[in-house]
């Protein structure tokens, strides 16, 4: 694949993925005050143990706590990566492909938590149509990012052939 269609494919992977990760911290985020909001209600009924943890998700079942904390995580380092990762694209020389691949990398790697967190969710049941989505986005964001490594990962040979010093192209 030449150069152009390296940038191009990562550029719109970048983008892509970007979109998709606010997506995934505007339902976390929702999530998260959704359960801060009700949690003098649900957990005033609880037993004691229950009511140690700061934050009491009545929605879902014992994993979500954790997969929605996650998600919220590797939303918010998504979206740092996915920004940090359109500029290095658009400079596109050894130096910026490899600060991106090292961002996208992070990025799959929290992202993959979390979709282990998803399936562990899924596994367990009853979850509502909210962490649905939140859970079928990360999947998509776990396979998406992947992409977008590689596609990173691919242009950094091009690019140092054409430029042994690193050079723009």
């Amino acid at each position: 694949m030449p150069a152009g269609g390296q940038k191009s494919m990562a550029f719109l992977l970048l983008a892509i993925n970007l979109a998709m990760y606010f997506i995934v911290t505007v339902i976390a985020g929702w999530a998260i005050n959704h359960s801060i909001e009700s949690m003098p209600q649900t957990a005033a009924s609880l037993e004691i143990p229950v009511r140690l943890f700061p934050i009491y998700f009545p929605m879902g079942n014992m994993a979500t706590g954790f997969f929605v904390v996650f998600s919220l995580i590797a939303g918010l380092v998504g979206i740092a990566s996915s920004i940090t990762g359109l500029n290095n694209i658009v400079q596109w020389n050894v130096a910026n492909l490899m600060s991106a691949a090292t961002f996208s990398i992070i990025a799959w790697g929290l992202t993959v938590l979390a979709m282990g967190l998803a399936c562990k969710e899924i596994n367990i049941g009853g979850r509502d149509g909210a962490l649905r989505t939140l859970e079928a986005l990360t999947v998509i964001l776990s396979g998406t990012q992947l992409l977008c490594v590689g596609a990173i990962h691919a242009g950094i040979p091009a690019v140092s052939r054409s430029h042994p010093w690193g050079g723009a192209i």
